[in-house]
This record gives structure tokens, C-alpha cells and sequence, in this order.
């Protein structure tokens, strides 16, 4: 994006799930558990195309690419998860840069809020232990939100936590940091600029669509968006 083009940000959403809380790998983990029951792999070519979406349609991706339909009980399968990960989520470490950009937007005056595909009670349990971090947010949408009907790709999620800020943004103001394809896309669908930071395992292929792709949160120069410079 030319320098001419770029928009004047004045607020800042986030996705969470590996992009301020590293909990891939915990996804990874617990999902492999279940499918190797079956003789199944979970690749990063399975998994590209899961991240960002809602639980249930992740699940239903996963059931068709691993051709598990008929061989497995999927409901079965998504309660044994959930209990697995609920476990082991409080232990999620922050990702690189995330804690410096929180505080130092929030003491900015930037404002910031939280936009996951996650359900109420997996949020809790990743953010338990980061609550004094979390509360610098204005405010947090989750993918269970009542107001939400439609999940990742679709805009919904980005456009509810836009309207949510005390003094909503038009959508061209709301700068949207991602590491997930469909979160990509459905913050281009609500017309915000896009910064993904893709885990280095992702797929090529389901890259270069973001405004802008960095490898890590420590990369990201506020200044360039118009904000408060570190």
C-alpha cells in the first residue's frame, strides 16, 4: 500500500488465537490426539484451512479433509477436545511483541479491542492468567456473541467490535492485525486495513492478500499508520 493510499488509523482491532496468545500449537496437539485414533494426520495443509474459522465449521472442514465422515462421531470428538484444551490453554505464553503493543497503544490513548472466533468459555481459560493484560482492551468480541450470525470469512465479527468502541469508527479507520486466511478475508470484506502475521508453517498458497504481512508483531512500525510512534 503506496504511502498516499494509506488511511488514517485511529483504532486497532485484534484476532487473539495465534496472533497475541500463542495457542496453536495447543490446537495442533489436541487435534492430532483425536485423529490419530483414526489413523489420521493433522498437516499444516489441513490446518491453514481451519484457522480463523468458527469451532463447529473447523471441525466440519476437518471431518471432510480427513475423510472422517461415517468413521468418527464429531460431536464426540468436539466435547473430548474442548475438555483437553481447557486444560491446557491457561499455560499459553504471549506472542512475540503483543504485550509491548497492547500497553504501549493503550497508553497512547489508541483505541483497542479484541475480536476472536473463540467461544466465552475458551477465552477465559487462555486469557486467566493475562487479565491485568486483557483489561487494557475496551472491550472484547467472541465468536459466541449473540450479534454475531456469520463467522470468519465473513465481516460480521470485525464490524460488531467496530461499532462497539465508544466513538465507532467508519470501517476505512479500523486497522485489523490477523494471522489467520479467513481473518484476513473477512476483514477486507469490512473494507479495514489488514496486517497479517502468518505462521511461518502456513501454506504459501494462502498468503498475499493482507495489506501488509509481517513475521512478527515486533516488526510493526505504528508510525507508519499515523500512530503514536514507539
Amino acid at each position: 500500500m503506496a504511502e498516499s493510499t494509506k488511511p488514517k488509523i485511529t483504532h486497532v482491532i485484534f484476532d487473539m488465537d495465534g496472533l497475541l496468545l500463542d495457542t496453536e500449537s495447543i490446537y495442533t496437539l489436541t487435534t492430532q490426539e483425536q485423529v490419530s485414533r483414526y489413523g489420521k494426520d493433522f498437516t499444516w495443509e489441513v490446518k491453514g484451512k481451519l484457522m480463523g474459522t468458527s469451532e463447529r465449521e473447523g471441525w466440519q472442514i476437518l471431518f471432510r479433509e480427513l475423510e472422517l465422515e461415517g468413521k468418527a462421531d464429531m460431536e464426540e470428538m468436539m466435547i473430548q477436545t474442548r475438555k483437553r484444551r481447557d486444560e491446557l490453554f491457561p499455560t499459553c505464553k504471549l506472542m512475540p511483541g503483543a504485550e509491548r503493543l497492547i500497553r504501549h497503544l493503550h497508553s497512547h490513548g489508541v483505541p483497542i479491542c479484541v475480536a476472536t472466533s473463540s467461544r466465552s468459555s475458551s477465552f477465559e481459560a487462555k486469557t486467566s492468567q493475562k487479565q491485568e493484560l486483557f483489561s487494557l482492551f475496551h472491550h472484547c468480541v467472541r465468536g459466541d456473541d449473540p450479534d454475531l450470525k456469520r463467522a470468519k470469512p465473513s465481516p460480521d465479527i470485525f464490524l460488531v467490535a467496530a461499532s462497539r468502541f465508544s466513538e465507532p469508527p467508519a470501517p476505512e479507520k479500523c486497522l485489523v492485525f490477523e494471522d489467520a486466511p479467513q481473518g484476513v478475508e473477512a476483514a477486507l470484506a469490512a473494507n479495514m486495513t489488514c496486517i497479517m502475521v502468518p505462521d511461518s508453517h502456513l501454506s504459501k498458497s494462502l498468503l498475499g492478500r493482507a495489506h501488509v504481512e509481517l513475521a512478527s508483531l515486533e516488526d510493526f512500525d505504528p508510525a507508519v499508520y499515523g500512530l503514536p510512534g514507539f
